[in-house]
C-alpha cells in the first residue's frame, strides 16, 4: 500500500538506557511504556513471523514481527480499525548516543485518514511512558 494515499508518522526519544535494554524492554509486556504492557487481552509471540494480538480499551490490533535485531531494529506489521483494516508497518530503531539510546519509531503505510492520524497520540503516549520508566529505573539505581 505504498502510494500517494498513504502517510508515515515518525517519533524520536532519547532514553537513559543501553540500546539492548531499550530493545528488550520494548518487547517485554512487564515494562511500562510499551503497547504490550496495557492490555485487556494479549497474545505475543516475539520471533520472526511471530504473531501478536493486542486488545486494549475495545480496540483490536494485530500483526506479525518481520525483523528483530537485538539492540538495533524491530519491524512489524500493524493492523487495526485505525488503519482502516489495511496493513501498515511499524519500525523501531535503537542507536547509542551519549545520553543512552535514541529510539526512533516510524509508522508507515498508514492510510491518509483522520483515524490513522490518531496513532500520533498513541505513539507519543507510549514513547513518553518508556522514557519515564527508564528515568525512574535509573533513579532507583542511584538511591
Amino acid at each position: 500500500m505504498k502510494n500517494a494515499k498513504t502517510m508515515a508518522l515518525s517519533f524520536e526519544r532519547t532514553i537513559a538506557a543501553s540500546p539492548n535494554e531499550v530493545y528488550d524492554g520494548w518487547l517485554n509486556p512487564k515494562v511500562p511504556g510499551t503497547p504490550w504492557h496495557e492490555y485487556d487481552d494479549l497474545i505475543l509471540n516475539v520471533k520472526k513471523n511471530g504473531l501478536y494480538y493486542w486488545l486494549t480499551n475495545g480496540n483490536v490490533h494485530y500483526g506479525r514481527f518481520l525483523e528483530l535485531k537485538r539492540g538495533k531494529k524491530i519491524r512489524l506489521t500493524w493492523m487495526s480499525r485505525y488503519t482502516l483494516g489495511e496493513e501498515s508497518t511499524v519500525t523501531l530503531t535503537f542507536k547509542k548516543v551519549s545520553e543512552g539510546t535514541l529510539m526512533t519509531l516510524t509508522h508507515s503505510d498508514l492510510p491518509k485518514d483522520e483515524k490513522a492520524k490518531a496513532h500520533e497520540g498513541g505513539w507519543n503516549y507510549f514513547m513518553d511512558r518508556i522514557v519515564e520508566h527508564y528515568a525512574k529505573k535509573n533513579l532507583r539505581r542511584k538511591n
